[in-house]
Parts: C-alpha cells; sequence; structure tokens
C-alpha cells in the first residue's frame, strides 16, 4: 500500500498544475515557466518532501543559512539547482559563487566586481540576474529601473560578466502587472530573454507578462516559521 502524499507534496503539485494553465491561458510553450521552490528559513527535514517529490529547483535568501542545509542535501538528492534570490554583500560573494547556481540578486557595481572576480577564481559557470527596483523603494534592494539597461552593459563590458535575465520583486500593495510589464521592456532594451517574477500571491499574472521563473514559497511550504534573534 502506498503511502499518503505529504500536504507538501500536495501543495507543489498545485502549484505546478497554476503554472502550467497559466502557461497555456497566455499561449506560451508548455514548460516555458520554471519554478523556484523558496525554502528559506525552512530546515532540511522540512525540504525534503518538496525533493522526494521531484522539485529540484529552489532559492534562498541568504548564503549562510544554505551553506547550513544545502550540502547535505546534495548528497543525497541529485540534480539540485540553488538559486540566491536575497541580497548579496560583497564578503559573502566568494561562497554564493561555490555554493549557488543562479545568483538572482546582482544590483551594484561593487557586486559584480566581486563576482567577476570570484566566477574566474573558482572557474564555475554561475547564471547571473540583475534585480531591478521597479517601484523604486528605498527599502528594497535593487538597480533603479532608469539606470537598469546600462548597468546590464557595463556587467558585460566591464566585468565581463554575463547576464542571462532581470529579476524584480514588485511593492506588496500595488498591482503587480505594470512592474512585471516594466521589467519585460527593459529586458527587451537589455537584449535579455529570461525574466524572474511572481511569487504564491501573482505568479499567474507574472506568466501572463512573460515570467519564465516564478519564485513561489508560502503556498508550497506553508507559513515562514518567525524569526528568531541569534
Amino acid at each position: 500500500m502506498n503511502a499518503p502524499a505529504s500536504p507538501l507534496a500536495d501543495n507543489l503539485k498545485a502549484v505546478c498544475t497554476a503554472i502550467a494553465q497559466s502557461e497555456h491561458e497566455a499561449q506560451r510553450t508548455a514548460g516555458s515557466v520554471q519554478l523556484v521552490a523558496v525554502s528559506k528559513t525552512f530546515d532540511a527535514a522540512e525540504i525534503t518532501p518538496a525533493l522526494e517529490a521531484g522539485q529540484r529547483i529552489f532559492g534562498e535568501n541568504r548564503v549562510q543559512e544554505a551553506e547550513a542545509k544545502w550540502p547535505q542535501l546534495r548528497e543525497k538528492f541529485s540534480g539540485v539547482e540553488l538559486h540566491l534570490i536575497g541580497p548579496l554583500q560583497s564578503n559573502k560573494a566568494a561562497d554564493a559563487v561555490a555554493l549557488f547556481d543562479v545568483i538572482q540578486t546582482v544590483d551594484r557595481e561593487k557586486i559584480a566586481a566581486s563576482l567577476a572576480g570570484e566566477i574566474r577564481k573558482q572557474n564555475r559557470a554561475v547564471k547571473l540576474f540583475v534585480q531591478v527596483n521597479t517601484g523604486s523603494e528605498e527599502q528594497k534592494a535593487g538597480i533603479d529601473p532608469r539606470e537598469a539597461v546600462a548597468f546590464v552593459a557595463r556587467c558585460r563590458d566591464v566585468h565581463g560578466l554575463e547576464i542571462a535575465g532581470l529579476m524584480c520583486i514588485p511593492p506588496v500593495d500595488e498591482n503587480p502587472g505594470p512592474h512585471f510589464a516594466l521589467l519585460r521592456k527593459l529586458a527587451t532594451e537589455a537584449g535579455i530573454s529570461e525574466l524572474s517574477m511572481g511569487m504564491s500571491g501573482d505568479f499567474e499574472t507574472a506568466i501572463a507578462f512573460g515570467a519564465t521563473y516564478v519564485r513561489v514559497g508560502s503556498a508550497i511550504f506553508g507559513s515562514r516559521p518567525p524569526l528568531t534573534k541569534a
């Protein structure tokens, strides 16, 4: 007799079904949108059911947290693709390049320079996205939209980085559609095809606007545990 599916596996299946339906409604090619399961703040035991269900792309916010759980998980599960989706400090660039396959939060010259040096030093092929602060929020990371295209060009021409895509996190109290449309416009101007946009509450909208990656956490893992002080 088969063991019953875990609630997390059911959640994951529901999200994947919704992505497929959104692709169909947007007349997108089936499978053109990749799901990044956002596992930040969840421990290895809580992530394991998603891995057992076949999910292989995960997003983490902090280098140190990811270092504490993913090396062991990767020993048990092959084919994991790990994305850094939180702000990166330059002093963590070496660790980030060593651990992550995709870094979605390149947003300033110092980070671009640090990553370029570490990618050459470690000889690692890391996929890079520029984070754009589409809402121009002072408290939020990301390059100003007016500077995004020029910044992508500097990453390429000055630092020798290959920029694969753009990423954004719209303001929580605004319609995300215009922000997704802006990111798509900037990507076109920069000659970029990948777009990381859309989270648990708006990934269907993001897919309609051309997202190639959606970052979904709470719809899969449930509410996040409360933050504790170190």
